[in-house]
Order: C-alpha cells, then sequence, then structure tokens
C-alpha cells in the first residue's frame, strides 16, 4: 500500500470574510456573561431568534439585494438586450418597487422558510432554537400578506394545508461561524416551489471532467431548466461532492452567493472552490441560448457560480440549481454588540430608468369577446408576439384541475366557465385590505400538460395562461384542436396584483383556498404568444442543445 499522507485539514467549503452590509436589528434580549476559566458567553433569549425570524423573512417577501436590482437596471441599459428583455426586466423593477411597499410580496408564492444556523461554542441559549425559529415564521407568514403552502401529509394519499406555512427548513450546526466563538449567524432564505422544481442532480463519471465534454453537457441539461422558474436566474453548478445530498445542498447555497468568497483554486486539502473562468463561459454558453428573459434574448441567467468539490474516485455528482427573480435570501447575525439583519434595498425606484422605455408594439387583446373570436384573433400573430388581455380570466392550478378531470371520467360535461374563458394558472397570495387581489403571479404550466388534451377536447382551455415551457404534448393539443398557451412573466405578482387585476370572485371549490377556482378581471395584463394553432412553439428551437465534442 502507498504510505499514508500526512494530516492537514480544511474546511470543504471555507466560506472567507463576510462583507455583508448589515442594519441593527435590536441590543436586547443579549447579554455576555463571565464563565469558567476567564471565558465570555454571549446569552440570547429565545425572543431574539423569533423576532430576528419575522423579521427576515418580512425583508426578503418585500425587498431585494441592491446588486440583483443593478443586474436587472443593466439589461435595461445594455444595446444587446432583445426587446423582450428589457420589457422583462423593466416589469421586474416595477414589482420590486410595488413589493418594497411593504404590503404586496414580490411573488405569490411565499415559499418555503429555510433557515441555516452557526452557533459558536461560547453562545448560550435554552437549547429550543429551532423552535424559536418556527414561532418567528409563523408570525411572519400569519400577519403578513403571505401565502400557506405548506401541506401535512395525513396518510399516504391524503393532504391538507397547515394554515400557516409551517414546517419550515431549520438546520442548526455547532461551530464557531467565521472564526468567532461569541457569534451566530444565520442564512435565511423562502423558496418557491417553481424554482425549487428546477433543482437537479446527475450521476456523472470522471468522463464528464475535460472542458469540451463538460460544455456540451451543460448546453444540454441547462437548457432543460427552462423558463417556468422565472429567469433571469442565478445559476450554480456544482462538480464533484463527497455525496449525492452535500452537492444538491452546496448548489443551494451557491446559488444564494453564499459561498461567493470560496477560494478560487484547489489544494491537496480538497476543498471546495469556485472556477471564475469556467463561471464566465458558462454565462455566454446561456447567452447564446436565445431563451432570455422568459421570451426570447440574451438574459437567461444574471450571471453564474461554478463550484468544484471533491470527489470518490467511483462517483462525481452534479448538481444544479437556480435562484430565481424572486431572488430572496439574507444573512443575519447576533454578536455581543447586537442583532443584526442584512441591509436590502427598501428604495428599488433609484434603479428604475429616468425615462419612459419605448416598449414596442402591443396587440391588445378583448378577453369579454366569445372564445371563438379570441382564437381567431390570436391566430393572426406569430409565436413571441407581445399581448395586452383585458376582460374575464378563470384561474384554475393543480387541485382545482384534478376535480374537473375526474367529473369528465365520471361522464360529466365540461364546465362551462372553462370553455367560455381563458384560464389562468395561478394561486394567490392573501388580499390585503383595500386591494382587489393579493400577489397574483403565474404558477408553472407544465404542472397542468396532461390535462390539456383531455380539456380541449371536451371544449376546454382552448386559451391557457401561465409561465414557462410546455411539453409536446400541449403543443399537439393545440393544434388539434385550435388553442393556445400564452406566456405571463414570471415573478411580477405584485404589480399585476396592484396595476392590473381589477375584481376577484370564487366560481367553484372554496375549500380549497388558493386553490379554488376564480374568475378575476384583469386590465392591460401582459402576455407573449408562446404556443399557437399551427404547432409553433417558442421554446422548441431553443432548448435544443447546438454544442457537440470539440466545438467549444
Amino acid at each position: 500500500m502507498s504510505r499514508a499522507a500526512a494530516f492537514s485539514y480544511s474546511p470543504l467549503l471555507p466560506t472567507g470574510d463576510d462583507p455583508t452590509e448589515y442594519r441593527l436589528l435590536a441590543d436586547e434580549g443579549v447579554d455576555v456573561v463571565n464563565g469558567p476559566g476567564g471565558r465570555r458567553f454571549l446569552t440570547v433569549d429565545p425572543s431574539v431568534l423569533t423576532l430576528l425570524t419575522a423579521e427576515a423573512m418580512h425583508d426578503i417577501a418585500h425587498f431585494l439585494r441592491p446588486a440583483h436590482l443593478a443586474q436587472l437596471r443593466a439589461i435595461i441599459d445594455d444595446p444587446k438586450a432583445s426587446p423582450n428583455d428589457r420589457f422583462v426586466a423593466l416589469d421586474l423593477l416595477r414589482n420590486a418597487n410595488i413589493a418594497a411597499g411593504g404590503v404586496l410580496p414580490m411573488c405569490q408564492d411565499t415559499g418555503t422558510a429555510i433557515v441555516m444556523g452557526k452557533r459558536g461554542r461560547h453562545v448560550l441559549t435554552d437549547g429550543a432554537d429551532e423552535q424559536a425559529i418556527a414561532q418567528g415564521v409563523y408570525q411572519a407568514y400569519t400577519r403578513l400578506n403571505l401565502r400557506y403552502s405548506q401541506l401535512a401529509p395525513l396518510t399516504m394519499w391524503d393532504e391538507r394545508n397547515t394554515g400557516s406555512n409551517l414546517p419550515a427548513q431549520i438546520e442548526l450546526y455547532a461551530e464557531d461561524p467565521g472564526g468567532q466563538p461569541d457569534a451566530y449567524k444565520f442564512l435565511f432564505m423562502a423558496k418557491g416551489g417553481g424554482s425549487a422544481n428546477k433543482s437537479y442532480l446527475y450521476q456523472e463519471t470522471k468522463a464528464l471532467l475535460n472542458p469540451a465534454r463538460m460544455m456540451e453537457f451543460l448546453d444540454e441539461k441547462l437548457r432543460l431548466i427552462g423558463t417556468s422558474a422565472c429567469p433571469p436566474y442565478h445559476l450554480a453548478v456544482v462538480i464533484g461532492g463527497t455525496s449525492a445530498e452535500y452537492a444538491l445542498k452546496t448548489a443551494k447555497l451557491a446559488s444564494a452567493k453564499y459561498l461567493d468568497n470560496l477560494p478560487r483554486t484547489g489544494s491537496m486539502t480538497a476543498h471546495g472552490f469556485r472556477d471564475v473562468e469556467l463561471e464566465a463561459a458558462v454565462l455566454e454558453l446561456t447567452r447564446d441560448f436565445g431563451i432570455g428573459a422568459q421570451f426570447g434574448g440574451r438574459y437567461f441567467c444574471h450571471d453564474v457560480r461554478v463550484i468544484r468539490l471533491p470527489r470518490h474516485g467511483a462517483s462525481c455528482p452534479v448538481a444544479i440549481a437556480v435562484s430565481c427573480s424572486a431572488d430572496r435570501q439574507a444573512l443575519a447575525k447576533i454578536t455581543p454588540s447586537g442583532v443584526w439583519l442584512e441591509r436590502l434595498e427598501p428604495d428599488p425606484a433609484r434603479y428604475l430608468p429616468d425615462v419612459e422605455l419605448d416598449e414596442g408594439e402591443v396587440v391588445k387583446v378583448d378577453l369579454n369577446r366569445p372564445m371563438a373570436e379570441i382564437r381567431a384573433e390570436l391566430s393572426k400573430y406569430p409565436v413571441k408576439t407581445r399581448l395586452s388581455l383585458t376582460g374575464p380570466l378563470v384561474v384554475a392550478r393543480d387541485i382545482a384541475h384534478a376535480k374537473i378531470a375526474e367529473r369528465l371520467d365520471a361522464g360529466e360535461p365540461m364546465p362551462q366557465y372553462l370553455r367560455d374563458h381563458a384560464v389562468y394558472y395561478a394561486g394567490p397570495a392573501k388580499t390585503p385590505e383595500g386591494y382587489a387581489s393579493g400577489s397574483f403571479g403565474p404558477t408553472t404550466a407544465g404542472r397542468m400538460d396532461a390535462y390539456v388534451e383531455k380539456f380541449q377536447a371536451a371544449g376546454g382551455s382552448l386559451v391557457m395562461l401561465a409561465k414557462g415551457n410546455r411539453s409536446d404534448q400541449v403543443t399537439s393539443a393545440c393544434q388539434s384542436h385550435g388553442g393556445f398557451y400564452l406566456g405571463s412573466i414570471g415573478g411580477p405578482a405584485a404589480r399585476l396584483a396592484q396595476d392590473c387585476i381589477r375584481h376577484v370572485e370564487v366560481l367553484e371549490y372554496p375549500e380549497l383556498g388558493m386553490e379554488a377556482v376564480w374568475k378575476i378581471e384583469v386590465e392591460d395584463f401582459p402576455a407573449f404568444i408562446v404556443v399557437d394553432d399551427k404547432g409553433n412553439d417558442f421554446f422548441a428551437e431553443v432548448t435544443k442543445p447546438v454544442l457537440s465534442i470539440g466545438r467549444r
């Protein structure tokens, strides 16, 4: 056997210095006491953890980081950006400005609450930290205009909404964060279903570890992310890992910029590192996809993080994750000087352009007309055409579709409301007092793909509105039955609620809460033709890989 190497140690993810700008949240509930051996201990009252969590979940529902907002503005200012890129970026900036008012959250899917904490060895609590943090999540989601998305499994097949957005995902570690024994540091995240569903794990081999094969692999796999998670994305790619689950976790942390200060080179201590040259190459690769910021262009991604991890010689996991246009995370810390929370941007209006952009030609569609007339109007225009919708929409998503499918299977007719109106796949957040609607952005269209042929054959769902790409079966159904799929911008749920939705009422299944069937009245609601009645699909071409080994 070969001689063992000398012992050496490095953390797997040496995160480096913390350049975050914080704001003081409180200085009560923390104290420094003397302990044995002359050591000083930081004591933290449970109420501090609850307060910090509630405030963090509020902030990330309404505010974004300045760097993210600056990237949106850069799209508007980039002459190489497509008109659709600029339109999406401007809409997302307008949405951020509305959300910063603290009433409407930036996205209707206010997410799963995720909290990671690292507690130094000289920090003392009552030991029930997870419960205190969960109490803060509960306070934020029940007091604010946020949506409850967590389902409790009652049996293997039966579920019920918990009515509080609990449980949260809470992970606490015993380690000195940044080498500070008297500090307690946190990462708070809210992860919506759309972006969470675009986390991927691939089990590869050593054969992947060369530049040509890697770029070919990424050209294929990154296109599959599509737009249903609301680009432009913060993309993370992790190559290697001591386990599959560690690779996935690292990708999630990297997408939140938590690992930005990793080393830039590897060493024999086998720590992870960022490959900034490969990041630049992958970013340029995504610029060439043609997918853009949802409806064609260059800005599929704001930026890319590529992290290389050590691996077992027989295993090469590759993990991919994204943070979406609702880029919701914040750092926090508790130290002897008080309770500190990352300073997010309270005034996103300063990133808006000074003059109105020329937003190009827009086709106005009157949804008050009979369905046959609406379809005839849409049939005049090619895919990628930008629309402005005014009139009634029916809102239905997963559970409502399943219930209607059961009715069709039982021989009942298609509900008239799905025959007469376009259907919007969405589920609103809570409605604030004085508003017609809570944040009400689109949900992922692909989850309803299995119903489209059945529904269209029965005369319903002939015009659909949602976000993201659809499967071939939807394109075929639309071609067979004269249907259309319209893409809504994923992300600006607060702007849609404030500026476009004029009335909301429940049509059926009120017991389903936000999953009920609704009827809404909209005005100047933005959309794009994605799939038409002739078999054309905007995403069909841009999701095909173009690289082959040796081309790059």
